[in-house]
């Protein structure tokens, strides 16, 4: 879902000799600043997966977008090339999964329901043994938890959460407060990051459009390739004159004369996703200053670069050392 975007400048002079519109990317372009969305299938870990990708395509580096656990299956963002920088950002996204919940004893409809209800909100975990992070307790938020259905002792469970979440750890813990145990049987990611089922494709359709490709027909595969651009769609955005977009790659700070066009609810802190006029991602960052603040200013910084993306010398150099933006 795209924020709606305010003005701050009138007139805009767009160079059609520099940078690329992402939908007219060519397959090479692709293949180096893209992503693919895999339906991991069970077995294989995330980090395997994202090793085979890059192998089947030939390229020097993949990342994968959120760990999933060898025996979860589902949603599976792999970034292609520089884009593996942007992917890391779908660790801490949202996230979203249907599994079954597998109760050590009978237990009524309402008492689940109940204690069901108290794990929604701001809940304490500590990741599981095999994790990959530190075993330490932290906060994560359990946006919503609903069940879907029930048979017997199996409890089939819809979770929006946090990124970061364990829903074994979950699924332990309500057991506990239930008071009759639980364990995680069954589970598959449905969404990570805005990124849903819809987007996947499975690692053998993968395969045969790389091979398409490589007999000279890459419309398959173009067909399974997103850009970079998609993982920041619902972000906070500032759009920024071409002029301004070689310094930003050289890392100078947003000031205001390079803006363009900007979310309505930007505030003081924000991070925020930094594009060209057509739509090329240039960089995040974090905001000095709300929207308002922005508007009014025709001087100052407006934004410290965070993470650059865009490759210096994409568009013409037209700052000096001493002067940047």
């Amino acid at each position: 879902m795209t924020r709606p975007l305010l003005k701050k400048t009138k007139k805009i002079l767009i160079d059609p000799r520099f940078g690329k519109r992402p939908e007219d990317r060519d397959i090479d372009e692709l293949l180096d600043s893209g992503m693919v969305i895999i339906d991991k299938p069970m077995g294989p870990t995330s980090h395997q997966v994202s090793s085979w990708v890059r192998e089947m395509l030939g390229i020097e580096k993949t990342a994968h977008g959120g760990t999933l656990d060898p025996r979860v299956t589902g949603v599976l963002p792999i970034g292609l090339g520089a884009s593996a920088r942007a992917i890391d950002y779908l660790h801490e996204a949202g996230k979203r999964y249907v599994g079954v919940m597998k109760l050590h004893n009978d237990i009524d409809d309402q008492s689940l329901e109940k204690v069901v209800e108290e794990f929604t909100g701001e809940i304490f975990q500590i990741p599981p043994v095999r994790a990959a992070v530190k075993r330490m307790l932290r906060t994560r938020t359990i946006y919503s938890l609903e069940i879907l259905e029930r048979t017997g002792r199996d409890v089939l469970i819809d979770v929006r959460c946090e990124g970061g979440t364990y829903i074994r750890s979950l699924c332990v813990d309500i057991g506990e407060a239930l008071a009759v145990g639980a364990h995680l049987q069954d589970l598959r990611r449905i969404e990570a990051g805005g990124f849903r089922e819809s987007a996947m494709t499975t690692l053998h359709g993968l395969r045969d459009a790389a091979e398409y490709w490589r007999d000279g027909n890459s419309d398959e595969l173009r067909k399974l390739i997103r850009p970079m651009e998609d993982i920041f769609v619902s972000w906070k955005q500032i759009i920024v004159k071409d002029s301004a977009v070689d310094a930003l790659c050289h890392g100078a700070s947003l000031a205001m004369p390079g803006i363009v066009e900007l979310s309505k609810d930007i505030v003081s802190g924000d991070r925020v996703a930094i594009f060209t006029t057509k739509g090329e991602i240039l960089a995040t960052g974090i905001t000095t200053m709300g929207v308002k603040e922005i508007l009014s200013k025709k001087e100052g910084v407006a934004t410290n670069l965070e993470r650059v993306f865009m490759k210096p010398g994409t568009y013409p150099r037209i700052w000096s050392s001493k002067s940047r933006t």
